[in-house]
């Protein structure tokens, strides 16, 4: 197949070897021209994959309506804050669109596959998802994620595509779990960096994983999705990761925070971007809309938006009332 990938980050590229590993025509598109043009180049994204080199039959196309003209599936890859402004500029594109960021638009509470949806009408929506650091997948360490659609056809499509012996693709047609359970993590995620930052140990690490994901698994159950899609590789698996690994960039802004540094400088200073820090805003308006609790959303929020104390967040955590585990 004709595979386009819509941005030239680490995921994206790192999807792009993948797909070109299972001899697919891929072509890569980046809203940067000239960093795009170095990579075609120099045949290395160092900024993002170091030491990982990228074959010649890798394609790069600065102009957005070339680059989508002959696709058979679109792969989007874009920060969440710029998917919409993105998919508005390709309309008209008709077939497989796979969505492989993990946020929650702001100003909608909408998935990222239900704002393709309203982008882009013609557009048959996937979700790709699960436990998987960009670097890993470029260096061929094994991974498992999951492909999610509404409909089983386009999710075993989607499997098909990107599946390989160290890249194992399960199905789901859990769309909005999937996809809420790949967005809500980077929420704990920072959570976790907090923890780190403070210096707590591993049973806090552990506490703070575990009510993460009930909380994760209140949210999306409300939104439609099922429970049991939390336990899996979007839910359990993705959280497990972005929790822990050195590697997630949302555990280590969060450990900045509580290490006392300020969130706008952190920010400024990110070349990529922080999907939980505007997922936080998003999940606790979603959470407040739909009536549920959700403390640990609420002290991510208050942390990043209010300037509230990393310490007096937790100690406000730890001050709830006692209840019954769900």
């Amino acid at each position: 197949m004709n595979v386009t990938i819509i941005g030239a980050g680490a995921w994206g590229t790192a999807l792009a070897l993948l797909l070109d590993q299972n001899r697919h025509s891929v072509r890569i598109w980046g809203h940067n021209a000239a960093h795009l043009a170095e990579i075609a180049r120099e045949r290395t994204h160092d900024r993002a994959l170091p030491n990982i080199l990228l074959p010649a039959s890798l394609q790069f196309e600065p102009d957005l309506q070339a680059a989508v003209a002959e696709a058979d599936a679109l792969v989007m890859a874009v920060p969440s804050r710029a998917l919409r402004s993105v998919a508005e500029r390709i309309a008209d594109y008709r077939g497989p669109l796979i969505s492989v960021t993990k946020g929650i638009e702001s100003e909608t509470g909408l998935t990222m596959c239900a704002v393709l949806q309203q982008a882009i009408r013609g557009a048959i929506p996937a979700a790709l998802s699960g436990p998987s650091l960009a670097l890993e997948v470029a260096r061929g360490i094994p991974t498992a994620v999951v492909a999610a659609a509404e409909e089983p056809a386009t999710a075993r499509l989607v499997q098909d595509l990107f599946h390989r012996p160290a890249f194992r693709v399960y199905s789901s047609t859990d769309l909005v779990g999937v996809e809420l359970g790949g967005a809500l993590k980077n929420v704990m995620a920072i959570a976790a960096g907090v923890c780190d930052g403070l210096a707590f140990g591993d049973n806090s690490k552990a506490a703070l994983i575990t009510r993460g994901q009930a909380e994760m698994r209140r949210i999306g159950v409300a939104c439609g999705a099922r429970s049991e899609t939390f336990s899996g590789l979007s839910g359990l698996g993705d959280l497990t990761v972005t929790c822990f690994s050195r590697l997630s960039r949302n555990r280590t802004f969060g450990e900045r925070i509580g290490r006392g540094e300020q969130v706008a400088t952190l920010l400024a200073e990110s070349r990529s971007a922080i999907e939980g820090y505007p997922t936080a805003r998003s999940a606790r308006e979603l959470a407040t809309r739909l009536g549920i609790i959700a403390p640990i959303t609420s002290e991510v929020f208050a942390m990043l938006y209010e300037s509230k104390d990393p310490r007096r967040a937790v100690q406000d955590l730890l001050s709830r009332d006692s209840k019954a585990e769900d």
